[in-house]
């Protein structure tokens, strides 16, 4: 009975000793604190915001097949520390809204709980995604947005001016800025003779506001080398009838027209512009005409028309993912997808670059970690270096901003088709330069 009773006080003693270690064990694990094996091993988790629908889908046209690459690249997972990591990339539709942006990455935060967030495609997809990352502390790279509509259209007072703008700690850009897009317009202009007066088309957007802008967008910088603008005021996106604007443009004799559209807007304005006798010299066009599709939307009258051109086949770059040069990333594109090439392409491209660097630098998965191996970042991608070391930027952005090279160029119509002819690259020597500017016809 004695020995009995003793053994089954000893059994009693293991198991409430076992007891003890499992719920110290649990308990540990339900605070956070994660083993290095399992913080290792468990799946990365990528986070993916574009607007794939609306007025703004150009944009994400090549999604679809730079994302099928991606999971090729890293079918097998990627090296961190020693273990080798699967990848998960989880794609939300903004659906060209940014209410909608700023809920699905939330719902990507919250729901599926990414590691990174990567996003793309002009301030009203990359700022409220960005702004959610930043109140989640969640590491977000964007692209895609001239940097100032993503820095300063974020900020609290952004009409307060420097002193008031404040850097961001999770949130990191790389793209180039107003001050390049208009030198490559202005130098583009330089090459037909006009009467330099100039026509504003200036949405009541991100872009629209900051291209307006009589501080930091074109006003100023066109006033100082002598041309003459004219904005007739913000409009709204998707408009049907721009008589206003055009009426006002005829009455300066405006013989250029600039300003920041996107592509279903500009197909209207540039068939009214047509049937009202209006025909400027030069046509210099952010974001509505980047992409074959929006040029070819407008027949033959979309010849010599310009914009700014950030990436093309003859970008002298190639992709530290995969090895591919930008001419044949293009090629794989037209080949996979029977269309022509388009700009995002290689954004979309060096934003998956960025993500796997990133994360192999990485082996505590924590959001300053992560955060703090964006900042460190330094990688020649395939839409040129990536660095966020301040280099050309004034130092309220310097922290959060990285510039890319930006040339101009001109669609020209030819066997029925339409192909982009760089024709100015004084901001990016590097960039071959294929014709020069011509007057529209």
């Amino acid at each position: 009975m004695t020995c009995q009773n003793t053994s089954s006080f000893h059994r009693q003693r293991i198991d409430r000793r076992t007891l003890l270690k499992y719920s110290a064990a649990s308990a540990v694990l339900s605070a956070g604190l994660k083993s290095p094996a399992i913080a290792q091993t468990r799946p990365i988790k990528l986070g993916y915001v574009s607007p794939q629908t609306g007025p703004l889908a150009a944009f994400a046209e090549a999604d679809n097949f730079i994302i099928a690459q991606f999971k090729e690249a890293t079918k097998a997972g990627i090296k961190v520390g020693n273990a080798t990591v699967p990848v998960e990339v989880v794609v939300k539709d903004s659906q060209s809204n940014p209410n909608r942006a700023a809920q699905v990455a939330k719902d990507l935060i919250v729901q599926d709980k990414i590691d990174l967030m990567l996003v793309a495609s002009t301030p009203e997809t990359t700022n409220p995604v960005s702004t959610q990352c930043e109140i989640e502390e969640v590491p977000c790279i964007s692209t895609m947005a001239p940097w100032q509509p993503w820095f300063i259209g974020r900020q609290a007072n952004p009409a307060g001016g420097p002193p008031a703008w404040k850097g961001f700690n999770y949130t990191y850009h790389f793209f180039w800025g107003l001050e390049d897009v208009i030198a490559v317009y202005t130098n583009m202009w330089a090459q037909v003779a006009t009467n330099k007066s100039v026509g504003g088309l200036f949405p009541n957007d991100g872009d629209g506001n900051a291209w307006g802008d009589k501080v930091v967008g074109f006003p100023p910088v066109l006033d100082k080398q002598g041309y003459k603008l004219t904005d007739p005021g913000r409009y709204q996106n998707l408009t049907d009838n721009f008589s206003a604007q055009i009426g006002a443009f005829k009455a300066a004799n405006c013989e250029i027209v600039t300003g920041v559209v996107i592509p279903p807007d500009f197909t209207t304005f540039w068939k009214q512009a047509l049937q009202q006798g209006f025909k400027p010299k030069v046509a210099s066009i952010g974001k509505a005409i980047l992409f074959p599709v929006a040029v070819e939307a407008l027949g033959k009258d979309g010849n010599n028309l310009s914009s700014e051109v950030w990436w093309t086949p003859s970008h002298p770059f190639k992709s530290s993912l995969t090895g591919v040069s930008a001419k044949d990333l293009a090629h794989g594109f037209e080949t996979a997808t029977r269309k022509q090439w388009t700009q995002p392409i290689g954004f979309v491209h060096a934003l998956f670059e960025l993500a796997v660097d990133v994360m192999k630098r990485t082996q505590d998965r924590d959001g300053k970690a992560i955060t703090a191996a964006v900042a460190s970042t330094n990688l020649d991608t395939v839409v040129g270096k990536v660095q966020w070391n301040g280099a050309n930027l004034p130092p309220f952005a310097a922290k959060n901003v990285t510039k890319t090279p930006l040339v101009g160029g001109q669609w020209r119509y030819k066997d029925g088709k339409y192909d982009i002819v760089i024709t100015d690259n004084k901001t990016a020597p590097a960039i071959p330069v294929g014709g020069k500017m011509e007057a529209i016809a």
